[in-house]
């Protein structure tokens, strides 16, 4: 998502928002290494689609939720709200899953990739599914999608979390954020938004016939905007337009303030490993503050391409490559995700199979992969052992702009999953060394405080 957050240090979010110093580097690697080739199958991170309610009078009638957008046909790509900036930008402008969006402007996604690792890039993630939650069981009814723990997470704080189905199986990752006692922001991928609106609709059904008191808002693309600003001189480039003191505001943390007349809401977190912040913003305003953004120094737009990759270097996963519904938090390495409380109460969707597999283990589990010697591997390329045998899946692999090396994500038996161990990677009939590598394969530099 999660454009997204922090993995396994992200266990304490609920008490602390964590983050490392943002460090300034040199452009050290070869900006060649990546060039615009990246597939849209790559690429579908982070997509939308809009829903609506086919009985929105009705279901406003009986108090129940209505969402925003219309659903677009399957041939009319939609536009998110600043769909001209791009434009006007040159970004090359490709459908994805239904949305009209920059994979790259007019450098090479590498040079971007690595600019963003030294500066600060602005992407726009406005596709992404927005969620208002509120009321008296808000807390309740949040708890009984996800595995976290919701009811001791402080005011203001935010958590990545992930749905997940009576199998265990990750039905999609977000960031859910407290504003109250009895209200949350959810931020969820928007290629799931079909999934994620029904399952938030169906779950609000049960509640409100049980006498409950829950409220969902999916809030319409084309009226908020949402961008990300990544990297480490974001805060600084943020500072200089906002009033509210970001010293104060960690990572995971979020706070809402006003801009140009209009309340905005920023969050500290973001999908690259590096310090920034995701910025919810009224349509009224979105073009004007955006416009401000990039005329701060060494401030430039980036497109999903770069997204993608600075993504795969920090070891963050992909919905519907890395993780989907047949893997569990357990398997893809996100054990951290599932709440101390919730263990012991074991009353969250899955737990039967997921606490089985925290005592006893599992089958296969994600790792990062470098290769060693050998041309880039891409998602479904094959795992072998060093004899030869097929035991798993690449599921992300591309070039590190960063390191200028090949690296990967992939699944494999758990005595394959040992830092250092050798495997090999088949590539086009042919197989290539590689080994096992600690991820995030890049430093993260999120932001403590200190």
């Amino acid at each position: 998502m999660l454009r997204f957050a922090a993995r396994a240090t992200s266990a304490r979010q609920s008490e602390k928002c964590l983050d490392k110093s943002v460090r300034k580097r040199e452009l050290t690697a070869s900006t060649t290494i990546l060039d615009a080739a990246h597939e849209p199958s790559r690429l579908r991170c982070l997509i939308d689609s809009g829903t609506r309610s086919n009985d929105t009078e009705g279901r406003r009638r009986r108090g129940l939720s209505t969402a925003s957008t219309a659903t677009p046909t399957a041939t009319t790509p939609r536009k998110t709200c600043l769909y001209d900036l791009h434009v006007e930008n040159r970004g090359k402008i490709t459908n994805f899953s239904g949305w009209l969006l920059p994979v790259q402007y007019q450098e090479a996604i590498a040079t971007s990739h690595l600019h963003t690792r030294t500066f600060a890039s602005l992407f726009d993630v406005g596709h992404m599914l927005q969620t208002r939650v509120s009321g008296r069981d808000a807390t309740q009814f949040l708890e009984s999608l996800t595995t976290s723990d919701l009811k001791n997470l402080g005011n203001g704080c935010a958590v990545l979390a992930v749905f997940t189905d009576e199998n265990g199986g990750i039905l999609d990752d977000l960031i859910v954020t407290k504003d109250g006692e009895d209200r949350y922001f959810l931020v969820s991928n928007a290629g799931r938004r079909k999934e994620d609106s029904r399952l938030l609709l169906q779950q609000q059904e049960i509640f409100l016939t049980q006498g409950k008191s829950v409220s969902l808002e999916f809030l319409d693309p084309l009226k908020q905007s949402l961008v990300a600003l990544q990297g480490p001189t974001a805060a600084s480039v943020l500072q200089s337009i906002v009033g509210v003191d970001l010293r104060n505001l960690r990572f995971m943390n979020s706070v809402e303030t006003e801009v140009l007349g209009r309340r905005i809401r920023i969050t500290r977190c973001g999908y690259t490993g590096e310090d920034g912040f995701e910025i919810s913003i009224p349509v009224q305003i979105a073009h004007t503050l955006v416009k401000m953004i990039l005329n701060t120094p060494d401030t430039k737009l980036a497109g999903l391409g770069a997204r993608d990759s600075l993504r795969l270097e920090a070891g963050l996963c992909l919905y519907g490559q890395d993780i989907n519904e047949k893997i569990t938090p357990i398997e893809a390495g996100l054990g951290w995700l599932i709440a101390k409380r919730r263990k012991a109460e074991a009353n969250f969707p899955g737990a039967a199979k997921i606490l089985l597999q925290i005592e006893s283990g599992t089958k296969k589990k994600r790792v990062g992969i470098t290769v060693v010697n050998g041309p880039p591997v891409r998602a479904g390329a094959c795992i072998l052992t060093p004899e030869g045998e097929r035991v798993g899946n690449i599921t992300s692999g591309g070039p590190s702009p960063t390191l200028g090396s090949y690296i990967a994500m992939g699944y494999v038996p758990p005595e394959l999953a040992e830092y250092g161990k050798g495997v090999l990677v088949e590539v086009r009939g042919k197989t290539y060394k590689a080994k096992v590598t600690k991820m995030p394969f890049v430093k993260t530099n999120y932001y403590t405080g200190k």
